[in-house]
């Protein structure tokens, strides 16, 4: 009972410490609102207002319906160019893309021949280039093919295959984005607010207090652990309800409070390795480079940018130690699919194994050096 009275009363000592240090406030209110928020919108799955020049040397009907097909919100009105301003407008960055029509287009269609219409992007706007290009493109064939139909509708085709898009219908780039965000900030706060926090028990001299008290290491690390780990679940949770479900307005339709589960689960394994990383280094700004080079790989190996299956074989068995692996994986479930605990309970069962190593591996190397940081 002494023990968890110890482990509780040091607990609230680091938040108190927390909410004394306005900067990682700050860090925390960015990193669950508009760091997500961005992330959610920041590569488009359509171009938004993209800007075209177009020189129609044809100025024929096909030529027309063609201009007239680049619209808002995916195009801004259409600019005529001239030969001249087509490089120089590119060259200046006022249009991404340009479109040469050429004389007789219409005319060597309908006796046909197999004219070309020159496009030109500008590949170093790189979200709208890609997927702007497809667009013209489709645009294109589609009024082509239904002027030379000369009616609006779709050809008969022998086999048609029916396509249904599983849990984003609507292939929602926000949806995707968002959820791999609020995972990524999880992993990368936890370890953060861990790490700090024992550093600044260094750079204040507060550890040599600690070592005058009847506390034990286990105790001082738990309660790093349990305090900090609160301070981000409840953040997620926070960031869940009023950012991704409020603002914007993306639909989960699993158990929040399972996912919620999960996210305690791998706070746990994820605390643990800050407190590693703060027995580790001596100061703020090494610490910051070590969780630089331990999170990039956290998070580009674990599945949440690059399906998993799509890496060598290697990758695949060398990330399963990894607790973020394991985090991302029922988060997709849960979050995306709507998976019970009956789908996930392997992930759990993983991230609490791999939760347990690290503690222990912290804790071994906090008794170590715990003297060594008076």
């Amino acid at each position: 009972m002494r023990k968890l009275n110890n482990i509780l009363q040091l607990g609230i000592k680091e938040l108190r410490s927390l909410y004394r240090d306005p900067a990682l406030l700050l860090l925390i209110l960015y990193a669950f609102t508009l760091s997500i928020y961005s992330q959610a919108n920041s590569v488009p799955e359509s171009p938004h207002r993209a800007s075209i020049g177009v020189l129609d040397e044809d100025r024929s009907q096909l030529s027309t319906r063609i201009v007239g097909g680049f619209q808002l919100p995916y195009f801004i009105k259409p600019a005529a160019i001239d030969l001249e301003t087509m490089d120089s407008g590119m060259d200046a960055g006022r249009y991404t893309f340009t479109l040469n029509i050429p004389p007789q287009f219409q005319q060597d269609l309908l006796a046909g021949r197999q004219p070309t219409i020159q496009l030109n992007v500008d590949a170093t706007q790189v979200s709208q280039a890609f997927t702007g290009a497809g667009h013209i493109q489709q645009i294109i064939n589609d009024e082509v093919g239904e002027f030379l139909r000369r009616f609006r509708g779709a050809n008969a085709v022998p086999v048609e295959a029916v396509v249904r898009m599983q849990y984003n219908p609507n292939l929602v780039q926000s949806w995707f984005g968002s959820v791999n965000a609020i995972v990524s900030q999880i992993t990368m706060l936890s370890i953060i607010l861990t790490g700090a926090a024992l550093i600044r028990e260094r750079e204040h001299g507060t550890i040599e207090h600690l070592l005058v008290m009847p506390v034990t290491p286990f105790e001082i690390m738990s309660a790093k652990v349990w305090s900090m780990g609160l301070v981000v679940l409840a953040a997620t949770a926070l960031s869940m309800r009023i950012i991704i479900e409020g603002w914007l307005a993306v639909p989960i339709p699993g158990s929040v409070l399972l996912f919620l589960g999960g996210v305690a689960l791998h706070l746990f394994a994820t605390t643990s390795m800050g407190i590693f990383f703060g027995t580790v280094t001596r100061s703020m700004p090494q610490l910051g480079l070590l969780i630089i080079l331990v999170l990039l790989p956290l998070q580009i190996l674990s599945g949440g940018t690059t399906p998993r299956e799509s890496m060598p074989e290697i990758v695949q068995n060398i990330m399963l130690i990894a607790p973020t692996t394991h985090f991302v994986e029922l988060s997709q479930a849960i979050l995306y699919r709507g998976a019970g605990l009956e789908t996930v309970w392997q992930p759990f069962l993983a991230l609490a194994l791999i939760g347990t190593v690290l503690f222990f591996l912290s804790l071994a190397r906090f008794r170590k050096t715990i003297g060594q940081m008076a």
